[in-house]
């Protein structure tokens, strides 16, 4: 694979201030990408994009709290505003509580399926028909291998990823046929910031999977920049499980 494949085009990434997501915007700067670093941590994600801009790669960073439709299409406008036309959108951003179901509130609820399933939706909504009018772009959708398999205190991250997973497809069938590729990646657990929290209980996660351990970013990351290059070309609306093997074994 061509390291400047993505040489010219802009790619739009959130959640971009940390670990999968500062690992994925790094990867497509290395790749020939002007990316735009998105996210609400004002400090991390400069810091992400001078990194990168250090490394020789264009970046830029572009604050964004995306728990409204308003706040997404504000999103997209400003990130065409600022790198042109957005070839590439990674929708990265997410929250994921764990907990029994009873002891849920409605903030809660609302705030995982704002900020999972309605920022992408707008994203989407406000990129993809211009990826489409230039009948070329990308989309990658950041899932979990929870969204395939029932697992207790589990119910609200897994089901606003089973959303992403279905919108993946229903988009793979609005888009594609149009140029836009759309996929997602169904992540196991993974060694970032966020999660550094489980602590142990990651690992024991993890090991139920025949890769016994969990991933690294990198790991997640090298998948992503497959799904937007030209030798995945032929991938539409595929949910690639990067899980060490958990959903199929």
């Amino acid at each position: 694979m061509n390291s400047s494949y993505l040489s010219g085009s802009v790619a739009l990434v959130t959640g971009a201030t940390s670990g999968i997501g500062a690992t994925t915007a790094a990867l497509l700067a290395e790749r020939g990408a002007h990316v735009l670093v998105a996210g609400r941590d004002t400090a991390r994600g400069e810091s992400v994009a001078a990194a990168i801009r250090a490394r020789g790669g264009k970046a830029d960073f572009l604050a964004a709290d995306l728990m409204t439709a308003a706040a997404a299409r504000d999103l997209a406008q400003r990130a065409t505003d600022i790198g042109g036309a957005v070839d590439v959108l990674v929708n990265n951003a997410g929250i994921y509580p764990f907990g029994p179901t009873a002891e849920t509130a409605e903030e809660q609820f609302d705030a995982v399926y704002a900020l999972n399933v309605k920022a992408p939706y707008y994203l989407v909504a406000e990129l993809a028909p211009a990826m489409a009018e230039r009948g070329r772009g990308a989309v990658v959708n950041v899932s979990t291998m929870v969204a395939d398999f029932g697992m207790a205190g589990m119910a609200l991250y897994g089901s606003s990823k089973a959303a992403v997973n279905l919108l993946t497809k229903a988009w793979a069938a609005e888009y594609g046929p149009r140029g836009v590729r759309v996929n997602a990646v169904g992540v196991g657990p993974t060694r970032t910031e966020g999660t550094a929290g489980m602590g142990d209980d990651l690992s024991g996660l993890a090991a139920q999977a025949p890769a016994g351990r969990p991933a690294s970013p990198d790991e997640i990351a090298s998948v992503i920049a497959f799904l937007v290059s030209d030798a995945a070309s032929f991938v539409h609306g595929a949910v690639v499980p990067v899980d060490g093997g958990r959903v199929a074994v």
